[in-house]
């Protein structure tokens, strides 16, 4: 029961930061582009890359406090499925370079932020 009250704990509070983020992104750069989704994919990978690597190298969390943030603070804060819906609204706009972007972006940044999150906690333990 404890690792199910740490999963929904870590949920709520992924989802409230996305929500956050992706309300600040409409106030501060308009609907034209899902700027927040971008920012909450990019930001959950850098996140997961860092606990991944300090839990290798420094320390092992309890399975509690791993649930807690990779399934449930990551998981309810990235948001693929909101991603797929961004790409086929922009496809059904008809901006099909906006649609290629994104998903361009999306990937290659995510992945990029998490090998960062990575290479920042080795170079701290090395």
């Amino acid at each position: 029961m404890k690792l199910f009250l740490a999963i929904a704990a870590g949920g709520a509070f992924g989802a409230l930061a996305r929500y956050f983020i992706t309300q600040q992104s409409v106030l501060w750069l308009g609907l034209g582009f899902p700027y927040g989704v971008l920012t909450v994919n990019v930001l959950g990978s850098f996140v997961l890359g860092i606990f991944a690597e300090l839990s290798s190298v420094a320390w092992e969390p309890s399975p509690t406090l791993r649930a807690l943030i990779i399934v449930g603070f990551c998981g309810a804060f990235t948001t693929f499925s909101s991603f797929s819906l961004d790409v086929a609204l922009l496809y059904e706009r008809g901006a099909f370079f906006r649609a290629a972007f994104y998903i361009a972006a999306s990937v290659a940044f995510s992945i990029g932020a998490l090998f960062c999150g990575i290479a920042l906690i080795r170079s701290a333990y090395s």
